[in-house]
């Protein structure tokens, strides 16, 4: 077995009270099988995300193996209208170098027919219009793409938004297919009326793989168009929007593989011509499970461009106001709320405001500050607003500059702004009679900053723990797979030699201050609908 080790000590705070944090200065361990210690079967496990594509190697102990991993650049493109989209071809190109790379470092590595299936978990939600020979007809439109404002307004005054949520789990908003599809229609007629399909990026990526497609109960209740309680297609949404059923992919549950690479994929890849190939799954749902969070009394926070924080249940039978709630097969459901705004913040504002810093020296000093100290109010809205208030159109607003506040005091700002809108989402699971008594925190944008750790730990007023394993949503699409395949795994196993940061309740009380100020400005600012009255 391979560590890799990350102490976060925060020694930086020592004069902010660090008695009452008593962080956990255990080590961080990044835990890489070497392949002697590795035991089959092994999974493949491509993790397809708004930054990059990833393909890993998994043992049947959920461990990833070392020396197999590679990953490709993905390019969103986004323009001031609102637009975040993604070229298909180059994709599925990148999809395809992964797996090149991948098999070649696995040749030398895994035994022959070692490699016991294929897991996939893609970026949620997505869309694209296919034509009769399954070719794009548009480019992978994302969640992030706000240009069907106007279309969600629409639909909420045709639609009673409070039924829909509690029947898919979903608002009418702009992340979701009914207001894309509705925009396409209104803005692209003639290409709407051309399109012989609609796919999310899971099963186009099955269409050009196997030359048909499926999708799994998880990615399509990311969509909005799925009766979460019936697991079948929203027929009264579907005939609104001018979309017939068979225009979308069959459903399966996550367990249903599918086998027989085409031939052109066969020469290729000959290693995985006929293994199973498990259907995608959102990367929220494989995000919770590779964090150890399959259960009621874990939540997983992740942050990696976007953030969410996230509850498994065996079912939801009311959705909180302001929450979703999808599924992560026909037995559990995933109850929380997601925000457009994450390391994208942070991201921007380094480069904006020209901090270059040394990554380790920047963290040190951020940490360094003292909590809400800066006098600045931030709506971080930089992407618009998701959970909990929904307001898509929403933009970014920094309040309270003044001539004392540095680059360094609103990069710290922006980070704390970011943290408060996970409390307000944990203020609504909670009021929903979930308690979770342990927080799991993954996604590198968070993990790659112990200043952040503590500042959300501060702000929850929770404990954290590190997941030792960062690409928790690749593990948790392979221990998916092997569940499949009826290999079991113990989910404890996440947890241990992880890092901890415990919360100071003098720091937490002045957070909550702040997201008070927050919310104020919110309200004065922000025009929406009233989506927490759902």
């Amino acid at each position: 077995m391979l560590t890799v080790c990350a102490c976060f000590t925060l020694d930086s705070l020592e004069g902010n009270d660090i008695a009452c944090r008593r962080i956990w200065r255990r080590c961080a361990t990044v835990v890489l099988m070497a392949l002697k210690d590795a035991a089959p079967p092994f999974i493949l496990s491509l993790d397809i995300g708004t930054s990059s594509v990833r393909a890993l190697m998994f043992d049947a102990r959920g461990w990833r193996v070392a020396g197999i991993g590679a990953r490709e650049p993905v390019t969103v493109r986004t323009a001031p209208d609102g637009a975040a989209e993604i070229d298909a071809g180059a994709l599925f190109d990148a999809v395809g170098q992964c797996l090149d790379m991948a098999l070649a470092q696995s040749a030398s590595l895994i035994p022959p027919n070692a490699i016991g299936g294929v897991a996939v978990t893609t970026l949620a939600a997505t869309l694209l219009a296919l034509d009769r020979d399954g070719s794009p007809l548009t480019p992978i439109f994302t969640y992030a793409d706000t240009r069907c404002t106007q279309d969600a307004a629409a639909l909420r005054t045709r639609f009673d938004e409070r039924e829909v949520h509690q029947r898919t789990g979903c608002l009418l908003r702009t992340s979701y297919w009914p207001a894309q599809l509705a925009w396409i229609r209104r803005t692209r007629p003639a290409l709407f009326r051309q399109a012989a399909s609609w796919a999310t990026l899971g099963d186009y990526l099955e269409l050009r793989l196997f030359g048909r497609r499926r999708i799994s109960y998880s990615a399509a209740s990311w969509t909005g168009l799925l009766d979460r309680t019936m697991l079948s297609w929203d027929l009264r949404l579907l005939g609104d929007l001018g979309v017939r059923p068979g225009q979308l992919a069959p459903l399966i549950d996550r367990d249903a593989p599918i086998q027989g690479l085409l031939p052109e994929h066969t020469a290729r890849w000959a290693e995985l011509a006929e293994i199973p190939w498990f259907p995608a799954i959102g990367d929220g749902a494989a995000a919770n499970i590779g964090s150890g969070c399959a259960g009621p009394t874990r939540a997983a926070i992740t942050i990696g461009t976007t953030g969410a924080l996230r509850v498994a249940l065996p079912d939801m039978e009311h959705v909180p106001s302001g929450l979703w709630c999808y599924r992560i097969d026909r037995h559990r459901a995933l109850l929380g709320g997601a925000t457009s705004e994450g390391g994208n913040v942070v991201a921007w504002l380094r480069e904006t405001l020209r901090i270059d810093e040394d990554p380790n020296t920047l963290d040190r000093a951020l940490a360094a500050l003292p909590p809400d100290n800066h006098g600045l109010t931030i709506l971080p809205f930089w992407a618009g607003e998701r959970s909990p208030g929904w307001a898509g159109d929403a933009r970014a607003v920094i309040a309270g500059l003044s001539l004392g506040v540095t680059p360094l005091d609103i990069l710290r700002a922006g980070m704390e702004a970011v943290a408060y809108r996970f409390a307000l989402i944990l203020e609504q699971i909670e009021q929903a009679g979930v308690t979770p008594s342990v927080f799991v925190a993954g996604g590198g944008a968070l993990l790659s900053s112990p200043a952040w750790m503590q500042i959300m730990t501060d702000v929850l007023g929770r404990p954290l723990i590190v997941a030792t394993e960062p690409e928790v949503s690749a593990r948790g699409a392979a221990l998916l797979a092997l569940d499949a395949l009826g290999v079991t795994v113990d989910e404890d196993l996440i947890a241990a030699n992880a890092a901890g940061f415990v919360p100071n309740p003098h720091h937490h009380a002045r957070y909550r201050a702040a997201i008070a100020r927050q919310q104020a400005l919110y309200e004065k600012i922000v025009q929406r609908d009233d989506a927490a009255s759902c």
